[in-house]
């Protein structure tokens, strides 16, 4: 499995990557995995405030059904649509093709909070 060190890992398995004043969240390789061959993606709405730890949405394989988690506080700002038809990108690339959704943060260094990838690899 492989957690690209420039992210930061939240213990619910979400990762999340700065891109100038947006925050791109996805699920990590270890949870995809887990997980199994997804059939659904439900990302939070364009415009819904989320605070760190509070449900954002829903991924489901083959196998369950889990929950997506906000890893900081802010306001969702874009979707990934193309899962909406093709879920699977998200096994096949979950940290590229696969994120979930964007949000813009109410504070960036939020961030400095969460996990990196080897402090996140060692609580696997």
């Amino acid at each position: 499995m492989q957690h690209p060190d420039n992210l930061r890992y939240a213990k619910t398995h979400e990762w999340v990557r700065i891109e100038g004043d947006l925050i791109v969240t996805g699920i990590s390789d270890h949870a995809q995995d887990a997980l199994g061959d997804l059939v659904y993606v439900e990302a939070p709405d364009v415009g819904q405030e989320l605070t760190a730890g509070e449900q954002a949405g829903v991924v489901e394989s083959v196998k369950t059904a889990s929950d997506i988690h906000a890893p900081v506080s802010g306001v969702v700002v874009e979707i990934n649509t193309v899962l909406e038809d093709d879920p699977e990108k998200v096994n096949e690339d979950p940290y590229g093709e696969g994120w979930i959704y964007k949000i813009k943060p109410h504070n960036i260094a939020d961030v400095d909070n969460l996990l990196s990838s080897k402090d996140y690899e060692t609580g696997l």
